[in-house]
């Protein structure tokens, strides 16, 4: 039998070409190997995103922009994390196992708590519950479904090291495998896709492009990318060129050979390499956004796909959610 992959996709904004390179094709590309399991964390958006008509668009958008690029709900399980209620069962088990100190050192809170005190405030001003205990559902969200591997990037090591702390104490307490221990995958080769200042792509930065953007927007995004002053005239080194970076991630093997001796070569403008760089970005673009303004267009087929999903995943939860009912002493 195949091992167990579980990616978790939380819906917090539009989607970019950094989550596509560095999230959406590396989790999708699992599903090759892996009996993988996609969730939409819309309970985790809700520590942030408080308007009702905003959260319920960005769940919509993020689950047409995963089936825009590639996600076959037919082959792989696609689910929303609160249509599953044996999510929060479990979620409440487990805090009876989590010490607050195991909480007190998760980043996020730490992170919070840190700026606070630099800003003079309270520690825990503007700190809620769902942030402190954002790790025991993180937790219950990954030992329910019994996955082997959670692919994740560096700064998200932690959260499956805790559901690991979580579920041995589990495990010891009652003398068995009561729920399966995961390990975290962690995507060291993923791509860091430069934004438009060249600092890492991310909406905290402000320096996306979108990956669903009209071709005049896209268009407009890529031209606005900084560069140094050098002529047109001068050779440039491709390698230091974000523009080139970009480039790279969209381009066969053969377009990015001629386009760095173009560079090298000298006589190529920064509008000519951002001319070039348009027409990669759209030829792999304009199909998947095709696709997810044809999906989105359907948010009642949304819906039902993930409704499908939930109906698949229910059933495995409630096995796991039973096994360890049955270890407590709390089986009906």
């Amino acid at each position: 039998m195949k091992k167990i992959a579980l990616t978790g996709i939380k819906p917090t904004g539009i989607l970019h070409i950094g989550n596509y390179f560095g999230a959406i094709k590396p989790a999708l590309r699992l599903a090759r190997e892996y009996d993988a399991r996609y969730f939409i964390a819309d309970y985790h958006a809700l520590n942030t995103v408080k308007d009702p008509q905003m959260l319920a668009a960005h769940i919509r958008e993020v689950a047409a922009g995963w089936l825009a690029a590639g996600l076959n709900p037919e082959e792989v399980l696609f689910y929303r994390q609160s249509a599953i209620p044996e999510t929060f069962e479990l979620t409440t088990i487990l805090m009876a196992f989590t010490s607050k100190g195991l909480m007190n050192r998760a980043h996020a809170y730490k992170a919070a708590v840190q700026e606070n005190l630099e800003n003079h405030a309270d520690p825990d001003a503007g700190i809620n519950m769902g942030l402190f205990t954002y790790p025991v559902l993180m937790a219950a969200d990954i030992l329910l479904f019994n996955p082997d591997v959670v692919p994740v990037g560096k700064d998200q090591v932690q959260h499956v090291e805790m559901a690991q702390d979580i579920a041995q104490g589990i495990n010891f307490t009652y003398s068995g495998e009561i729920l399966k221990i995961p390990q975290a995958a962690v995507q060291a080769e993923v791509a860091v896709v430069p934004g438009l200042d060249g600092q890492k792509m991310s909406k905290s930065y402000g320096n996306t492009i979108p990956l669903f953007a009209p071709e005049k927007q896209l268009r407009k995004l890529i031209m606005r990318i900084v560069t140094n002053s050098q002529g047109v005239e001068e050779p440039k080194d491709p390698e230091t060129s974000q523009i080139y970076r970009l480039y790279k991630l969209f381009a066969s093997a053969e377009e990015q050979q001629a386009l760095a001796k173009q560079y090298r070569e000298g006589g190529m403008g920064w509008g000519d390499a951002k001319e070039e760089l348009f027409q990669v970005v759209h030829r792999e673009l304009s199909p998947l956004r095709d696709r997810f303004e044809a999906i989105i267009a359907e948010p009642g087929t949304i819906d039902t796909i993930l409704a499908q999903g939930a109906a698949k995943a229910r059933p495995l939860a409630q096995a796991t959610l039973n096994r360890l009912r049955r270890a407590v002493g709390i089986a009906g």
